[in-house]
């Protein structure tokens, strides 16, 4: 729990105490100016909960607008470093195009696809940071796609990290309907996870079969023990690989959003093996 939220819990509990204890003074004393009875009891309750609603509002709010003025500056600057981003990337886009024109030396030519690869990251990282943002503050478009182009998509993304690692697309069309860049973000991470604790010179099996899609690695396995903490954020089962742990907690919060049944089999040293059972968004 970090100071902020907690500042905020102890804060609430004191304004809420403060507030109950006036609250049953005030209470009491009304009742004893004007004699306990049936008639005089509840308009007079009544009467304290309101004051005491309107009394927590304004205590609250004096308090608490303060407390997270803070977090609305580093939101607003979030946003507009976030519009800036677009711009010097597309820019270094157009330029890159034009000196394309004139390479023609093969180590300049890879250089530069290089550098086009970058810039083609940095722009889905600007896309996902875009979606994080809208998804916590509105609701998100659903559209209907094929699975197998945005695996196709995800397959190729993955090119230059996968190294001697074998990827093979085995799905049939199947079109569905729902978020289409939570969906691709969902299958980045499975992707790079297989790809991150699989063998040297392993292989990444992905079919689908009756709306249920399989991601199958020959990698490392996950400890039995560990199969149920894997979704939690910031686990990591090995430390000696990079990253921050959130991998397959996005997984799991897009497939409980969009109730995708998601299932593990995995056996230590022999390999691991997601299923997606999507019945739920299929396109109908």
């Amino acid at each position: 729990m970090n100071n902020k939220y907690k500042n905020f819990l102890i804060s609430n509990y004191i304004i809420v105490a403060f507030i109950i204890l006036i609250s049953l003074a005030s209470n009491y004393i009304l009742i004893s100016l004007n004699s306990f009875s049936q008639d005089t009891f509840l308009p007079i309750s009544i009467f304290t909960i309101i004051i005491a609603l309107f009394l927590y509002k304004y205590l609250s709010s004096s308090i608490f607008d303060e407390l997270f003025k803070s977090d609305k500056n580093i939101d607003t600057m979030l946003k507009k470093t976030l519009h800036e981003l677009n711009t010097p990337v597309a820019t270094i886009q157009m330029n890159l195009k034009m000196l394309n024109k004139n390479i023609t030396n093969e180590k300049d030519i890879k250089r530069a696809q290089r550098i086009e690869d970058s810039c083609a990251n940095l722009l889905k990282l600007y896309t996902n940071m875009e979606y994080e943002i809208s998804s916590n503050v509105s609701s998100i478009n659903l559209s209907t796609f094929d699975i197998k182009d945005i695996i196709n998509n995800s397959i190729s993304k993955v090119s230059d990290i996968k190294e001697n690692i074998t990827i093979s697309n085995n799905t049939i069309s199947s079109n569905i309907l729902s978020d289409i860049i939570g969906f691709e973000i969902m299958l980045d991470n499975l992707l790079i996870n297989a790809i991150k604790y699989n063998k040297k010179d392993g292989f990444i099996n992905i079919s689908n079969k009756n709306n249920t899609l399989y991601i199958e690695d020959s990698g490392c396995g996950i400890d039995i023990k560990n199969i149920f903490k894997v979704y939690d954020k910031y686990f990591q089962e090995d430390n000696l690989h990079h990253g921050f742990g959130l991998g397959l907690n996005i997984v799991k919060e897009y497939c409980d959003k969009y109730k995708i049944i998601i299932k593990i089999e995995s056996k230590e040293d022999i390999g691991t093996t997601f299923s997606l059972d999507y019945s739920s968004i299929v396109s109908k």
